[in-house]
């Protein structure tokens, strides 16, 4: 698999997504305005999967390969190449509409914008791009890498 993920925010949700897709064979761009964030999504995600590897969930060998498929940015230019791009940023509506505003502009015009509100309007997220069409609500439960529910 070669489409690119990016996954916007590294807090509980944006991490677990992040490690989802990797685990799965998808490149992840991991993005947050924090490096501080950045770091500690990392290691979530590191713990995580050494925890599956100790319950026997993955392989051992496959926990290297998971981890190398997780990159970091602090810039949100750095979603321009992925097929997907999942905002998983604080509940605030205000921040959600100027991401998804510069998201329209920043991926590609193919790429599905998909957020993981519980809250806000989809439609009114939608609303601040030139491609309505293509956001989607995409909530996933907490914790990410457990539940097996989208």
């Amino acid at each position: 698999m070669t489409d690119r993920v990016a996954v916007v925010g590294a807090g509980q949700m944006g991490n677990g997504i992040a490690h989802v897709f990797a685990q799965y064979g998808f490149p992840v761009t991991m993005i947050d305005v924090s490096q501080d964030a950045l770091d500690k999504g990392r290691s979530t995600i590191a713990r995580n999967v050494e925890r599956q590897v100790k319950k026997g969930t993955i392989a051992a060998e496959d926990q290297v390969k998971i981890l190398a498929r997780v990159d970091l940015s602090m810039e949100l230019e750095a979603a321009a190449e992925s097929a997907l791009v999942i905002e998983a940023a604080s509940e605030d509506s205000g921040l959600k509409y100027r991401i998804f505003t510069d998201l329209d502009r920043i991926a590609k015009p193919d790429a599905i914008l998909a957020t993981n509100t519980s809250s806000i309007s989809i439609t009114e997220i939608a609303r601040r791009t030139s491609r309505p069409d293509k956001v989607i609500g995409m909530h996933f439960m907490n914790p990410v890498p457990v539940m097996k529910l989208v």
